[in-house]
């Protein structure tokens, strides 16, 4: 029998190694700053077109390489920082493995231009497909110039698996935001097709922090530090009530190096135990420096996992810390704890405004009786109306074609249809409301049911690019960090559909000139910024169209709030809207906007159990 064992030709195992460290463009652009870190720069500027797919650029003003070293540096293993086994545990430099340029070069062309600060001339290679295509001395500036052009163009599979220009942007603007972070001593600036996206002047770590996600967070930032015998702290974390629904402004440094860790993430949000809604998440940006000895950096191709010696201290360290901070601070809660994406305007605003969309009912200042009189003088004529109501007079008034949820814990189903409703509702603790229909009675979350009737209004406007506009007495400019700004461009066209008229206004920043039609009384920013944060929400957890997400993320944004009172005439108009929809028995994320207690149900909660 033949030997079937043999080695695979270097250009193939390179390429085998690539698919682990270099799995789409924000990969390259991370190991190339690395390796700009590393060379002592103290400017980095990084150029990209078509999101990375085309190039990526990395300068640096470091202190480039010999021509021995240019060479070297694609060679897979080859690395200046490890000599022994020992060393792995004494890493202190960002890159360390020496796979990094020998799998860019491998799926990609490779120009590297390099001179050390002494030499008159430096050295130009070029590679293909792990082939030395062209190496010869050039002229160039001090420092290094990396540019990697055509990523995957000899692996089309792989190139086909990437996502869209818009996404590897956002993958590449969260690389480089950590990077940002970690040396504020450094400064840096990223360009996408010509345009500058980020230029980050040196600075503490506030102003970087500032300079990336904008003038706002300079408010939200809480310090913290802790020095202990077994590793040092310090950072910034952001006060509770500005925690969003998205987990992505969450950051920790070990060594100066980005982590990802679910135990220490876990840490933190412990530390903020009681001061958050549920499912809300806080900004942070933390650094440890612990003894490299006491972590193993080598246990994860792309170096964002590290194993502590002792975890459950620096767990306990974290969480300690965290709480400390924000008592010094005298944080306390100040969020309702069951609100969604969708802040309550009213409580954060001050005064007695309602957020008023093109669906909520025409609703004007709900009020409540001052004289606290009691209506149980009321209560019999309300049944007794109820019970002489001729059942003609409101046949047909609801048509309901579809199954209702019931209260029964096995999950039964009743089918009703054309149910009859007595013309009476009333609302109860501002959250249900309470109608007699024919075989028992209908309680609706008003909540969920206007996330129904706001989510299908904009869908078919969406679909039939029916919007309207009301333009802005005094139009409103607004930051955003890069992320954001290019989610938003991204959507622009959609986002216009919906109602929205905005412009471009300098780099990373929209002027709004123009809302929704029928939206008043609202805080446009924050409405807009509600909506973006939903957005990104849905799109990590949903698989749906962008024209469902956009709608659904506004529903749940602009619709009416629990405690919202509501006349009895406004009840009956709500219960209208909410069986006009195409699906009326759940909002746009699945709740159950209604139930129907059947008579018997009602019944058999006052029989005689003994």
């Amino acid at each position: 029998m033949p030997d079937v064992i043999h080695l695979l030709p270097e250009s193939i195992a390179n390429q085998i190694a690539a698919g682990e460290v270099v799995q789409r463009p924000a990969s390259v652009v991370k190991e190339l700053i690395e390796n700009a870190i590393d060379a002592g720069a103290s400017n980095i500027r990084i150029i990209v077109r078509e999101a990375g797919k085309s190039l990526i650029q990395v300068i640096d003003d470091g202190k480039g390489m010999s021509v021995t070293d240019a060479r070297m540096c694609f060679e897979r293993h080859a690395t200046s920082k490890i000599k022994t086994s020992e060393d792995l545990f004494r890493i202190k430099t960002m890159g360390f493995r020496g796979e990094a340029l020998a799998s860019i070069a491998a799926v990609a062309q490779v120009q590297l231009k390099t001179k050390l600060r002494d030499e008159e001339l430096g050295t130009s290679i070029c590679i293909e497909g792990s082939k030395v295509i062209d190496s010869e001395p050039a002229a160039t500036i001090d420092g290094t110039s990396l540019e990697v052009k055509n990523l995957f163009y000899n692996v089309p599979a792989r190139r086909n698996f990437l996502k869209s220009n818009s996404v590897e942007m956002r993958h590449i603007i969260e690389e480089f935001q950590r990077a940002a972070l970690s040396y504020p001593d450094i400064s840096f600036s990223l360009f996408q097709n010509d345009m500058e996206v980020h230029s980050l002047p040196t600075g503490k770590l506030v102003k970087r922090i500032v300079n990336l996600f904008g003038k706002n967070y300079q408010s939200q930032l809480v310090t913290i530090q802790e020095d202990t015998p077994h590793f040092n702290m310090k950072g910034y974390i952001g006060k509770p009530e500005h925690a969003k629904k998205t987990r992505g402004e969450q950051y920790i440094f070990v060594n100066k190096r980005f982590i990802k860790s679910n135990y220490l993430n876990h840490a933190v949000m412990t530390g903020y135990e009681n001061l958050l809604p549920k499912d809300y998440y806080p900004f942070f940006v933390l650094f440890i420096e612990i003894d490299p000895g006491n972590i193993d950096v080598n246990v994860h191709p792309t170096k964002t996992e590290i194993k502590f010696i002792d975890e459950r201290t620096v767990y306990g360290i974290i969480m300690s810390a965290v709480r400390q901070s924000l008592g010094q601070h005298n944080i306390m809660p100040s969020l309702d704890y069951d609100m969604d994406i969708n802040l309550d305007l009213n409580t954060k605003f001050g005064g007695d405004k309602s957020m008023k969309t093109s669906q909520d009912l025409d609703y004007e200042r709900f009020r409540v009786d001052p004289s606290g009189k009691s209506n149980l003088s009321n209560w019999e004529d309300l049944y007794e109306k109820a019970d002489n109501t001729d059942p003609a007079s409101t046949k047909d008034r609801y048509t309901i074609e579809s199954d209702f949820h019931d209260i029964h814990t096995d999950n039964d189903r009743s089918s009703l249809q054309k149910e009859d409703l007595f013309p009476h509702t009333f609302q109860v603790h501002g959250k249900y409301i309470i109608s007699p229909v024919k075989s028992g009675v209908m309680i609706i979350n008003q909540v969920y049911a206007h996330q129904r009737i706001i989510f299908e209004n904009y869908l078919n406007n969406l679909n039939a690019n029916s919007g309207t506009t009301q333009k802005l007495l005094f139009p409103i400019s607004l930051e955003l960090n890069a992320g954001d700004y290019t989610l938003i461009m991204d959507i622009a066209e959609e986002i216009t559909r919906l109602g929205f008229d905005f412009n471009i206004f300098g780099k990373n920043s929209i002027v709004i000139n123009g809302i929704p039609s029928g939206m008043s009384d609202i805080n446009e920013k924050e409405v807009f910024e509600g909506l973006v944060e939903q957005f990104k929400l849905n799109k990590k957890k949903l698989e749906i169209s962008t024209f469902e997400n956009l709608a659904m993320s506004i529903a749940r944004y602009t619709s009416l709030k629990e405690g919202k009172v509501l006349s009895e005439e406004e009840c009956r108009s709500l219960i209208d809207r909410l069986f006009g929809c195409q699906n009326p028995n759940y909002s746009p994320y699945g709740e159950s906007t209604y139930i129907i207690l059947e008579l018997e149900q009602l019944e058999g909660y006052f029989k005689n159990r003994y």
